[in-house]
Formats: C-alpha cells, sequence, structure tokens
C-alpha cells in the first residue's frame, strides 16, 4: 500500500473561509429624547453614559435603560460657577466629578441627583484624575486630581451626604507639582500584582511622561489622611521626555483589561505633538526601574506616517489590539503591533466640532460625540487578523495563540519550521513540523540529509499523534519506522560511549553527557511504546528489534503488549530459569504454566512448585506429565522430592478428588528407588475409604515394585481377605495375615477360614507345638477339633491333652444350655395354646344408653361393631369412615363387596365369604385407637365446617 502523506495534513476537512465583515464600523446612537442645549462634555463608564450640557445640566442615561434619564442640575447658576468644562467619570460609574470654566468643582454619586460642591478643590481646573484601583462605590477613597496649573491633588470624597457641618472632602492635598508647570493632562494609578502596598503612578503633561512605582503610606482603620504624601517625594520617576511639543492637545488613555490570559498586561497611549506614544503596562520588575522597562518597550507612532491625517490628533482612545486617533471629523483605527490603518471614516461633515473620544473600560465600548450627535465606533472580531502580524514578526508562539481556523495555524506551522530548519534548529523544527501539513516527504529527506536522526524521531512521533484512528495502516508504517530509528539511535550512542570510555585521555563530562542522552532516548522509546503499542505490528517489531540485537527493547515491547509467552520462551531458550520463573509468577493464563513446567520442574524444581502452589486456577492433572518426567530424572528422597510435594498440596490442601492425581502420586511412591513403602502405606491408609484412587492399578504397581504390605493393605480394602491373607503367609509374614484375618468381623465364616489358613502356617512352621496353639488362641472361633488334622501324625496328645479337655467341658456345658432352651420352649407352646382357646369365649358388655362414636345416635338402633377397645360403631358409620379415609384400592373393594351383598348379586356361600371378607376390611382394626388413626394425625380438630364457638375457652 502506498503511503498517502495526504493523511498528515491537519487542516484536511477544515476550509478556510475568511471574515471579511470590518472589524470597525461607526454607528450613530439615536437619543429618544430631545436636548434643548448643545453638548459641553460627555463620558461613558460601566454602560452609563453622562451628557454634560453647556446650560449647566447633566443627563445621566443608562444604556441598559435608555427611556429612564435623570435629569440634573448644578446647585449654583452658570453665571456664578462658569460652563461645564470636563466631567470625569470612574470606571465603576459610582463617581462623577465636574469642573466648570471658573475653577468650580462638583461630586455627584450615582445614587444621588444633588451635585455637592468640592469647596477644597475650589479654584482648581481639573485636567485628568486617577481613579482608586480598588474601584469603590461608597467613596472615592484616594484619588489623584491632575490641575492645569500642573499641580496634582490627593483627595477623599464620601459618596453618602453627610451632616451640612462636614466637608465632601475628607481632606485634600497637594503631592505633587510638575517642574515647569506644564499642566497635567492625565494621571493613572494602579497596583503590581502580589504587592499591596506598592503603586504604580503614571503622569503626563504636553512634553513628557513619566512612571513612579513606590510605596504608599498607611494609616490605621479608622484614621482617613494621605497615602501619596511621601510617595512623590521618596521616589524619583522614569520620564521620557519630548522637549519639541507645541501641541495643545495631549491626553492619557488605558486600556480595557485584556482578555489574553498568557499577556494580561494593558496598555497606555499618550497622545503628544510628536504622535501617540504607546506600550505595555508592564508588573515586573516591582522596583523603580519598572518605568524604565516599560519605556524601552515603547514605541511612538507618527502623524507624519498617514498623509491623509491633515488635522491635529485631538483624541485618543484604546482598544485591546488597536489605537483609535481622532483627527479633525476623521476616525483612524490603527493597529498598534504593527502601526498599519485598520480603518477610516468620516464621522461628519468638515467644519462640525467633534468633542472627542472616550471609552468605557469595564465594558469595552467605544464613542464618539459632537455637540449635538453621539456616535459609537462598534469592535467586532479584532483579533482577527492578529496572527498574520505576529507571523510577520516571526513571533511564531503568539501567532499560534491567535491562529484559529486550521489553515491559519497551519500556515504558522510551516512558516515556524522553515525558520527553524533555516537556523539549524532541528529538534525544535521536528516537533512544529510534526503539526503542520508541510508535505512528509519533503520534511522526513530534509533530516535524513542532514543526518538529524533526533529530528526525524521528533517529526514520526508528532505525526504520529495527527494521523487518524482510521488510517491505520499508515500508523503502522510510522510506529515501524520509529521503532527503527530508536534502535539505530541506541546502538550508535552506545558505540559512542563505548569508543570515549576505551579512550584513557577522554573526558568524563562527555562521557556522562553522552550516557544521559542514551538513558534519555531509552526512557523515550519506553513511553513511545506504552503510548503506541497498539499502533505496532508485532512479528514486524521482533524482527527489527532483534536485527539490531537489542536485548532489553525486545523484552520491553513483549510485556507491554503481554505476550509473556514470548519472554518466557526467551529465557528458557537462554536457559536463564530465574528470569523466566519471574515472568511466570505474574501470570494467571493456565496454558502458560502448563505449556512451560516440564522445563522448568527439570531445571528448577523447588521454585517452579512454589509457583505452581500459589495459583488457584491450574488443573494439576494437566501438570501430570510434567511431574513424571521430572520424576523420571531426579534421584532425591521422597520428603524432598518436589512432585510428591506438590501432588500432597493438591490433595491435602486443594482437597483434589482427581483419579489421576491420586494415581500419579501411588506411582511415584511405588517406583521410588528407595524401596520404602512407609509413605505409600501411609497414603493408602489414609485413603482406604474414600477410593479416590485406582486399586487395580495400585496393586499392579505394588506387586511390580514388590510392596507387599502395601499389596495385602489393597487386597484388604478390595475386600479380597483370602488373597491378603495367602500374600502375607506366602512371603513369610504371619503377622500381618494374622492381622488381616481379623478384619471380617461380620462374617465369622469367613474369618475362621482365615484364621485356618492361618493356623496351618503356624503350625507348620512352629517347632514347639504349645507354642503353636498359645498363637492361635488369638482367634476365638477356632477349635481343637479344627486344629488337630494340621498336626503331624506324631505328635503326642499330652501336648493338647488340657485343650481337648477344655473342648469337652464346653461341650457338656452347651449341651446343658439346649436342654433348658427346649424346656422353656415346651412351657411357652402350652400358654400360647391357652390362650387360642379363650378367645371363642371372648365378650363385650353393651350398655343400653351407649352410642355410636362416630354419629353419636344409640348404638342398638342398628347393626353395629363393638371392639376390644370398648370403643363401638354402627356398620355402615364405620364402612364409611373406612372408606373416606382409605386408599383407591381398598374403597373400590368395601364397594364392590357392598353392592354385591346388597343387590344380592352373590348368594350362599360366596355371600358368606364376601360378608366375611367386608368384616375384614371394615372391622379389622378400631379406627380411634390403630394404625388407621395414626394415619390421619395431620387432619385438624376443627374443620371449616364446625362452630368455632364451641372450641372457644
Amino acid at each position: 500500500m502506498a503511503f498517502d502523506p495526504a493523511s498528515f495534513n491537519p487542516a484536511a476537512g477544515f476550509p478556510d473561509f475568511a471574515d471579511l465583515s470590518p472589524i470597525f464600523h461607526v454607528e450613530q446612537v439615536q437619543l429618544q429624547f430631545q436636548v434643548a442645549a448643545d453638548f459641553a462634555a460627555v463620558q461613558v463608564a460601566n454602560n452609563v453614559i453622562i451628557l454634560a450640557l453647556v446650560s449647566g445640566r447633566l443627563l445621566r442615561i443608562d444604556l441598559a435603560n435608555p427611556q429612564d434619564v435623570d435629569d440634573i442640575d448644578l446647585p449654583k447658576k452658570a453665571s456664578e460657577v462658569g460652563t461645564i468644562r470636563k466631567v470625569f467619570l470612574d470606571p465603576t460609574a459610582s463617581h462623577l466629578i465636574i469642573s466648570t470654566s471658573h475653577g468650580e468643582n462638583f461630586y455627584l454619586h450615582s445614587r444621588s441627583t444633588k451635585p455637592r460642591h468640592l469647596s477644597r478643590l475650589k479654584s482648581v481646573h481639573i485636567e485628568c484624575i486617577a481613579w482608586s484601583p480598588a474601584l469603590p462605590s461608597t467613596s472615592t477613597r484616594e484619588i489623584l486630581v491632575g490641575a492645569q496649573d500642573g499641580s496634582v491633588y490627593e483627595t477623599y470624597i464620601e459618596g453618602v451626604e453627610e451632616s451640612f457641618m462636614r466637608r465632601e472632602e475628607k481632606y485634600s492635598k497637594l503631592v505633587y507639582k510638575t517642574a515647569d508647570g506644564s499642566p497635567v493632562t492625565g494621571l493613572w494609578v494602579d497596583m503590581l500584582p502580589g504587592k499591596p502596598d506598592l503603586r504604580r503612578v503614571i503622569l503626563t503633561t504636553p512634553s513628557s511622561i513619566m512612571h513612579w512605582v513606590g510605596r504608599i503610606q498607611r494609616y490605621g482603620h479608622a484614621d482617613i489622611a494621605s497615602i501619596f504624601a511621601k510617595f512623590f517625594d521618596s521616589e524619583g520617576p522614569s520620564v521620557e521626555d519630548f522637549r519639541d511639543s507645541s501641541s495643545p492637545y495631549s491626553m492619557l488613555s488605558i486600556s480595557p483589561e485584556s482578555t489574553d490570559e498568557d499577556d494580561p498586561a494593558r496598555i497606555y497611549a499618550w497622545l503628544t505633538a510628536a504622535g501617540v506614544y504607546h506600550g505595555k503596562l508592564l508588573t515586573q520588575p516591582s522596583s523603580p526601574e519598572l518605568g524604565t522597562h516599560v519605556f524601552s518597550t515603547s514605541k511612538l507612532f507618527s502623524k507624519a506616517a498617514i498623509p491623509t491625517m491633515k488635522s491635529p490628533i485631538t483624541s485618543i482612545a484604546l482598544t485591546e489590539y488597536h489605537v483609535l486617533i481622532l483627527c479633525g471629523t476623521d476616525i483612524y483605527a490603527v493597529n498598534r503591533l504593527d502601526d498599519s490603518i485598520a480603518f477610516q471614516e468620516a464621522i461628519v461633515d468638515p467644519g462640525t466640532k467633534v468633542l472627542g473620544l472616550c471609552s468605557d473600560v469595564k465594558k469595552s465600548t467605544f464613542w464618539v460625540f459632537t455637540t449635538a450627535e453621539i456616535f459609537e465606533v462598534v469592535v467586532s472580531d479584532e483579533d482577527r487578523d492578529v496572527w498574520k502580524i505576529y507571523l510577520a514578526e516571526k513571533s511564531f508562539d503568539a501567532a499560534m495563540r491567535f491562529a484559529r481556523l486550521p489553515t491559519q495555524k497551519d500556515q504558522v506551522a510551516v512558516a515556524h519550521g522553515d525558520h527553524l530548519v533555516a537556523h539549524g534548529k532541528y529538534v525544535e523544527a521536528a516537533g512544529v513540523y510534526g503539526r503542520s501539513s508541510k508535505s512528509f516527504e519533503e520534511v522526513a529527506l530534509t533530516f535524513l540529509e542532514n543526518g538529524e536522526q533526533d529530528a526525524l524521531r521528533t517529526y514520526l512521533l508528532e505525526k504520529l499523534v495527527t494521523l487518524k484512528p482510521s488510517s491505520s495502516m499508515q500508523r503502522i508504517m510510522v510506529a515501524s519506522w520509529l521503532v527503527e530509528v530508536f534502535m539505530s539511535r541506541l546502538n550508535s550512542l552506545e558505540d559512542q560511549l563505548s569508543t570515549i570510555t576505551s579512550h584513557a585521555h577522554a573526558s568524563q563530562t562527555s562521557s556522562d553527557a553522552i550516557a544521559a542522552q542514551l538513558a534519555n532516548v531509552k526512557e523515550e522509546y519506553r513511553q513511545f511504546v506504552n503510548k503506541y503499542k497498539g499502533d505496532l505490528d508485532r512479528k514486524t517489531t521482533y524482527e527489527i528489534i532483534s536485527s539490531h540485537g537489542r536485548q532489553h527493547e525486545l523484552l520491553h515491547y513483549a510485556n507491554s503488549i503481554n505476550d509473556y509467552s514470548y519472554v518466557l520462551a526467551y529465557w528458557v531458550q537462554r536457559e536463564k530459569w530465574l528470569e523466566g520463573l519471574d515472568v511466570l509468577k505474574r501470570q494467571t493464563d493456565p496454558e502458560m504454566f502448563y505449556k512451560y513446567s516440564s522445563v522448568l520442574m527439570a531445571n528448577v524444581p523447588m521454585e517452579t512448585v512454589d509457583i505452581l502452589m500459589r495459583q488457584s486456577n491450574l488443573k494439576p492433572r494437566n501438570l501430570i506429565p510434567a511431574l513424571l518426567n521430572y520424576n523420571k530424572f531426579t534421584n532425591v528422597p521422597l520428603n524432598q522430592n518436589q512432585a510428591v510435594r506438590y501432588l500432597l498440596y493438591v490433595i491435602h490442601q486443594l482437597g483434589s478428588e482427581d483419579a489421576a492425581v491420586h494415581n500419579t502420586l501411588i506411582s511415584i511412591y511405588a517406583s521410588h528407588l528407595s524401596q520404602d513403602e512407609q509413605q505409600l502405606l501411609q497414603y493408602l491408609e489414609a485413603h482406604t475409604g474414600d477410593s479416590q484412587y485406582d486399586s487395580d492399578f495400585a496393586l499392579r504397581l505394588c506387586i511390580q515394585h514388590g510392596h507387599v504390605q502395601s499389596c495385602v493393605h489393597i487386597y484388604s480394602s478390595m475386600g479380597q481377605y483370602a488373597d491378603a491373607v495367602e500374600l502375607a503367609l506366602k512371603h513369610g509374614n504371619v503377622e500381618l495375615a494374622s492381622i488381616v484375618a481379623d478384619r471380617p468381623e461380620d462374617d465369622p465364616v469367613l474369618r475362621k477360614k482365615l484364621w485356618l489358613s492361618v493356623a496351618k502356617k503356624v503350625i507348620a512352621k512352629s517347632d514347639s507345638t504349645k507354642n503353636a496353639i498359645e498363637f492361635l488362641r488369638r482367634c476365638e472361633l477356632l477349635k481343637i477339633e479344627d486344629l488337630i488334622p494340621f498336626f503331624p501324625d506324631f505328635v503326642v496328645i499330652d501336648d493338647f491333652k488340657e485343650e481337648i479337655c477344655t473342648a469337652l467341658e464346653d461341650y457338656s456345658h452347651n449341651i446343658d444350655q439346649l436342654k433348658k432352651e427346649m424346656d422353656e420352649s415346651a412351657r411357652t407352646a402350652e400358654h400360647i395354646r391357652g390362650d387360642i382357646a379363650s378367645l371363642d369365649r371372648r365378650y363385650a358388655i353393651v350398655e343400653p344408653g351407649e352410642r355410636c362414636y362416630v354419629c353419636q345416635y344409640p348404638l342398638l338402633s342398628r347393626q353395629f361393631f363393638v371392639f376390644p377397645c370398648q370403643h363401638a360403631f354402627h356398620g355402615d358409620c364405620l364402612t364409611t369412615e373406612v372408606v373416606r379415609h382409605s386408599g383407591v384400592g381398598k374403597s373400590r373393594r368395601i364397594e364392590d363387596l357392598q353392592n354385591g351383598i346388597q343387590r344380592g348379586l352373590v348368594t350362599g356361600r360366596k355371600r358368606e365369604k364376601a360378608v366375611e371378607d367386608l368384616d375384614n376390611l371394615v372391622a379389622s382394626e378400631c379406627i380411634l385407637c390403630s394404625e388407621f388413626a395414626i394415619k390421619r394425625i395431620d387432619e385438624p380438630f376443627v374443620l371449616p365446617t364446625d362452630d368455632l364457638a364451641e372450641w372457644a375457652v
């Protein structure tokens, strides 16, 4: 199958539809009410817009509910305080400060509609305010106020109205003044991360920008005093000057909070005569040198760069990536990264007065105001083309962060990879190329031609990540190639290491470096195998690794894919038995044990049996060939025989009842060279009753190997006592024969016969008649008359005269006993004859009022039966009860006899016989106190038809 490089394209299937909609466009805002005067100043914050009219009125509009408008008048007439110059709204829209042309200043809280006069700031023409970074709501906390005369005041304004005897400002203190009296056109205060007592202050004038970092002075919670009183005195600023500035327009703008988590620093922009000076508000290092770092990374956008700008720049605002510039009646959006013009549009007709730009840093909205109209600069998808700018600047990491579409990411990756290759950074390039669509063949050849094996390995690993799971053939090819690359690299490193080690003058540093690299590549290989083992063809991988002679890598691969059979076979072939056992002990597949048990038992029997005994899922029958093979070549005592050890474990601990297991143990016992049958006999005696072994098989083995006692035991267990006695006597073991002869205790005839065989042998072997007779007295069944035939003819009767006399006395005693028993029998027979005769005269008395025990009617009303127990029943009642509680056969017989008698179907002797049979069936026993009643014990006393009240206690 041909290799398909197209499958490596990560952008495949992801068409790049470029969004050609404009990033910026201007929309005019239509007010829902008429405004009677022109706008004097405008501010927007937190979705709240403040319109200051030249008439001295203020309109406060919540853009979320534009129909609700707060119409606010200053507490003094315009003739007294002048017209409104500027308004300053904090980012939360909680605090508003109004400055008039006569230097009067007023404060308005978002919860109030009555501005309050700021008497401490009287005659201060405010140009800018640095709000507290804590963004308070009930009070302004410590704020810095920049004035037209170059003064900077610190003040603290309570938002809640207090007693008329208290001033609105807690304090107002002059904390700084510019050296040349230049007006303060911009102020900014923020905290540095993790440093709650450090403040950064930025101050701008028309010609310079100053940056301070210092510690503020804190007081107790109950004290409210200036925190910047010593700040400006103790710290010197970093300054950036543009001395040739003569423009009346100057301001400081800060961007909204950044949405880029990787680069959260905000941006500042300072409008000066030379253009727009902008940069990042860096936060490190947190020392006075921070300003130097900020200015060193800042740059100036010159108005001369845009020939179409004929008018001076009057106002600026910052978006996240652009600077909005108001130039006359035209608005421009300049990309701050490359100074390119992203947007240009004339807002109103030439000659119309445009008040300026302002931004809502909380909501990231941007506004342009004329004296009569409001415009919103709508920003959408602002970072769409940022990746291109970073790519052109060769800032590839940043470009990748901003690239959205797969094709964009691919374009960045290709360019990044090419850049790295051009600078000889092949390994880094490999990681980047792996995520790109650059031709697989081209990249691979580049690394091969430059001998960059590490880079090639990295590239192939990256490509393996991007390949689809469905591209199985490509994944197998790449994975197999990676195995080859790994093996080649490992061999190369080991060769280098051995070469360096063999040279005495070689440095230890070089050796350690190569050893560390070798360890890293080995670890990388192990991780690769563990992760991509499913993409490796088993046979191919084995062949590749084996061809390089990499033993450890081969075993690691086999273990990772759970091919323990291969690992075990590997160690067995090399006769590494302990290593093989280490693999075996971790297995649970029974087939592994069956397959390798023979060779392991032959070489490491004890350890093998230890492992076998820990397995609970084995069939011992399947291990018998290995055990027998081991036993065939081993020559150790039975108590050290490992096959015996395992079989005894299976029988005693596992309770095996498999006859093959028991027969194998008997075979090993019987065939042992020691000819010691003690353990065999112990086993046979312990398993006499269960018969779990083949008795015929065991008997043949015992006969074959001459184990007499065992043979005798087996004959006895089989009930063949005669054969057992005969075998014992044949081998001259009279004691054993006598023991066997005593075993059939419940068969005296057989026992006597066995003992006669023993007696014959004992008498024949004994030199003393008296000793023989003494031995035979062990069996009480043997009599002297039974033994006399076995003695030789020449034996003198005096040798057993005493025994003969004893026997005659026993006979006399037995005769007397028999006579007594005969007399007793005669007397018993006479008594029986008398009892039979008295039966004919037996009778029972029936009282006149006696009733039937079934129906309770008078007994004498009709035919009845009376039993010896004095229970009496009517004949029909008794018949009904017997029929009801008897079996089907008996009930049918009674009914047939009744029908025959009542209908006259039988006459004469047959009728008499039928009546007699009927009486025998019905009246054979009393139904209340005989076996008939016992059979009815499961019937309840109280039937459903009975009256339960009669049984109440």
